[in-house]
């Protein structure tokens, strides 16, 4: 849901206003209502702070004024149909605006007041919330085995438990998790201990020491939560977050009560395509589930902002908020750290903290300035054209800094052109992310991906990952000894080092939940070699029927006989079938890449018998080509024929390998 490129469709929400009456009910009593937000008209307008010559201040008419020239056009050129911002400054809202449109067909508008968006990633700043408030009532450790308050076991990793700091900066060490992370019909969603216990991913990295973005571990924790609070995870929301806040557009349930689901904004893949997608059901909840408003956003924002006061209401204590705002967790070098939940994105010397999320549809960004007392978020309703909504997101909270929270220029005496050369011969080479599958058979992605980074003649690197608005790689020029900076912007790039070696890379904004491993000369050639290995299995294929027709037409007999005829037959059958079990298997990979409503359980059968399949063939397959290397070798047949029949018994090893390597080769439906 965040970072991953990757979501999918569901379907309408059923349910009687019955669910609606029972969250009112559940409101404890004797409550006391928290005061109304100021809207924009009617609140006075923040104090600015004293700008620097020329430097617009943060008011409403000059924010509003800017918005309104920044964000059409960004949404008419990525091919979005709807988005609404928010601006909150000294705990007061200063611009909630919509802009285009949440139901294409019916025209209707987004209201920043009454339509609800998916924030995806962003939710998870919630479950953080709600940890929190049971850490400062002394229900929670951050540093306790997690073991204690489950009712399932995790596995240590190196005798190290998992614990909820690690949660929450995500430096558990698990690996990903993908099945039926997001799926296509309520009928698959699946309670929340049931989702967690059906398989537990494994721990890849050693615990506290590698940022590795998990959608299990955040969902863990809210399942953490529903266990010592004694309630489910929605009512706990809905009581201890949600009310106090006076969030009354806002819900974790699925499906959402009616009266919430009329609100919603429908979503899009572009805005010239006009066709709603269905509703995205999250399975792993507490990781992402939320629709809000952009005015219930605003409450949230303004309630961490404020030291977790909210008027007359608290949901966290100061010392509380500020140790979640506060407490960092190191990545790679100087990068931005992770804190309780949050990023850090400090920008032009102001601190700052955030978090992103991403459904299919909806793309959101909620940035905080706690010093500054400001807060923004936007949330938008289609995927747009080749990543526009992550580009907009960045120049929208870039732009925003830059004009209203600037900061001296940041003068850095750079290595010398020698160094720069060395250090960018030396981070060169092939890496994979710390946030990927590596148990099953869903870790053939990690072959199709790889990062790479390139040392340019001019001492700068480029990497394959990190592209510019117009979709050109980014050059980092060296700042410092194994730290780079973006040229076009503050962004920075930094790699550990042990005995000269460069190990491992991060960079902003990727930083804090993740980092990139550099993989070893034969895991980089793994690839290529996959790649050459199915073009002899190709080539070898389709020369059957291509002799055949050679033959028939010039009416040459088939000169082979006894075993060599069925040695020949044989390895063209076997090479076939090894390229339908390795070619569909990387063809599920891809689609499930592309569309995660392909990882529902519903898929599970296709898996399995893909997997079986591979189990049979690859190493029947291996065996077979040998056999027939080695039967060719000591005939009598044209050295091309040795030739070709070594090059396709290495091609079916290899495959072999692979599918071993990766997990394909086995039974189950886990990843």
């Amino acid at each position: 849901m965040r970072t991953i490129p990757m979501i999918l469709s569901a379907w309408l929400l059923a349910a009687g206003m019955a669910t609606a009456t029972a969250q009112e009910a559940a409101v404890t009593p004797g409550a006391v209502p928290p005061p109304a937000l100021p809207s924009p008209a009617d609140a006075p307008a923040a104090a600015a702070p004293a700008p620097a010559a020329g430097t617009p201040g943060l008011e409403r008419g000059d924010v509003e004024a800017w918005l309104d020239g920044f964000m059409p056009y960004a949404l008419a050129a990525g091919d979005i149909a709807g988005a609404v911002v928010v601006v909150v400054k000294d705990g007061q809202v200063l611009v909630q605006k919509g802009y285009g449109y949440s139901d294409l067909a019916s025209r209707a508008p987004v209201d920043p007041e009454a339509t609800l968006f998916r924030p995806g990633s962003v939710s998870k700043l919630f479950t953080w919330t709600a940890v929190m408030q049971l850490v400062e009532q002394g229900k929670l450790d951050l540093d306790a085995d997690v073991n204690q308050y489950l009712d399932f076991e995790l596995p240590a990793h190196d005798d190290t438990p998992v614990t909820l700091r690690q949660i929450m900066t995500h430096t558990t060490g698990f690996e990903e998790q993908i099945r039926a992370l997001i799926t296509a019909s309520e009928d698959e969603i699946t309670p929340l201990g049931e989702a967690l216990k059906h398989w537990v991913p494994e721990r890849i990295h050693a615990p506290g020491t590698t940022p590795a973005y998990s959608n299990y571990a955040t969902a863990l924790a809210g399942y953490i939560v529903e266990r010592v609070s004694g309630e489910s995870f929605d009512d706990y929301l809905d009581r201890h977050i949600f009310q106090p806040l006076g969030m009354a557009h806002s819900s974790f349930r699925q499906p959402l009560p009616p009266a919430l689901l009329a609100q919603m904004s429908k979503g899009y893949s572009r805005a010239s395509d006009g066709t709603p997608q269905d509703y995205e059901f999250i399975s792993l909840a507490p990781a992402g589930s939320l629709a809000a408003t952009g005015s219930d956003m605003a409450r949230f924002m303004i309630a961490h902002l404020q030291g977790g006061a909210y008027g007359d209401a608290r949901i966290l204590d100061a010392d509380t908020a500020r140790t979640m705002h506060a407490t960092g967790q190191a990545s790679v070098g100087p990068l931005n750290r992770m804190m309780l939940g949050f990023y850090e994105t400090s920008v032009n010397g102001h601190r700052a903290i955030s978090h992103g999320g991403d459904t299919q549809w909806f793309h959101s960004d909620l940035q905080l300035f706690p010093d500054d007392g400001i807060g923004l978020f936007v949330s938008m309703n289609s995927s747009g054209r080749d990543g526009a909504t992550g580009h907009i997101r960045y120049a929208l909270s870039r732009g925003f800094a830059d004009r209203y929270l600037p900061g001296d220029a940041q003068t850095q005496a750079g290595v010398s052109e020698a160094d720069a050369q060395l250090h960018a011969q030396q981070i060169a080479g092939t890496y994979t992310s710390s946030r990927r599958p590596d148990s099953n058979f869903l870790s053939l992605a990690n072959l199709l991906g790889p990062v790479k980074v390139v040392a340019n003649e001019d001492g700068t690197i480029s990497v394959t990952l990190a592209l510019g608005p117009g979709g050109a790689p980014k050059k980092w020029r060296e700042v410092a000894p194994y730290v780079w900076q973006d040229t076009s912007s503050t962004d920075r790039l930094a790699a550990d080092v042990v005995d000269g070696k460069v190990t491992r890379f991060s960079m902003e904004p990727y930083a804090p939940i993740m980092v990139f491993q550099r993989l070893s000369g034969w895991q980089a050639l793994g690839m290529p070699l996959l790649v050459a290995s199915l073009a002899v299995l190709l080539l070898t294929v389709l020369a059957w029927p291509v002799s055949a027709l050679v033959r028939r037409y010039y009416r040459a007999p088939y000169r082979l006989a006894g075993l060599d005829a069925r040695a020949h037959r044989l390895v063209r059958i076997a090479a076939l079938l090894v390229l339908l079990a390795m070619g569909g298997a990387l063809g599920l990979v891809v689609g499930m890449l592309s569309k995660l409503e392909y990882t529902s359980p519903d898929t599970d059968a296709i898996i399995i018998a893909l997997r079986l399949f591979a189990t049979l063939v690859l190493p029947l397959g291996a065996a077979v080509a040998l056999w027939n290397a080695w039967h060719v070798l000591r005939g009598r047949r044209r050295l091309l024929a040795k030739l070709w029949a070594v090059l396709l018994a290495l091609a079916c090893g290899f495959v072999l390998w692979i599918g071993i390597a990766q997990h394909l080769i086995g039974f189950g439906a886990n990843y």
